[in-house]
């Protein structure tokens, strides 16, 4: 079966995409840790994750915050809240070793790759059970998730356009002014004289 993407990248003879399905991780770790990573290089990218592992660095949880603990280490992204998510890093590290695999199959320059795209959807949960008191049953899910990514390298920096004359800036209050001024006036030179 053919893996399809959910985008397409721009150049894709300078893209190079990996993928994984029903992958054993915790969705929303790894939802937050795919968002740390967007827009680096992939270089740049197996580093941070190395050092999320060694927890020299840590991941930044914005959205599934629901009973996270804070950290000064999240201070760097502008929040509290924290994590150091060792095996969403590792399935995240062999998508990127794979797309560098596939870079150097296409002879891209690895250090340009930038990860453009990365998107983690829910899979299908895993059933298992867990026994409880009195003896009932309860579930004991897991939640596990698809990866895509596809990296691109950068083009080549557009010139910015000269920016146009300014026009002269008012306020709110002038502009008002004017208009019911000039209304003003339209009203007199329409009145008949007497």
């Amino acid at each position: 079966m053919v893996k399809v993407y959910s985008r397409k990248p721009q150049n894709a003879e300078k893209a190079v995409r990996s993928s994984g399905a029903n992958i054993r991780v915790h969705f929303k770790n790894t939802y937050e840790t795919a968002n740390a990573i967007r827009g680096m290089k992939l270089k740049q990218a197996r580093g941070y994750l190395k050092d999320v592992m060694a927890h020299k660095q840590a991941v930044p949880f914005f959205r599934f915050t629901g009973g996270l603990s804070r950290h000064a280490q999240a201070k760097r992204w502008g929040t509290n809240v924290c994590r150091w998510p060792v095996k969403s890093c590792k399935a995240l590290l062999t998508l990127i070793d794979n797309a560098l695999a596939n870079a150097k199959a296409k002879s891209l320059d690895e250090s340009k790759l930038t990860i453009n795209h990365i998107q983690v959807n829910q899979a299908p949960k895993g059933r298992r059970r867990t026994y409880r008191a009195h003896g009932r049953i309860n579930a004991f899910m897991s939640n596990p998730c698809h990866i895509e990514l596809f990296a691109e390298a950068r083009e080549t920096n557009i010139e910015k356009a000269a920016a146009p004359a300014e026009a002269k800036k008012r306020s709110v209050r002038v502009l008002r002014r004017l208009v019911n001024g000039a209304s003003a006036t339209k009203a007199v030179a329409a009145a008949p004289s007497q």
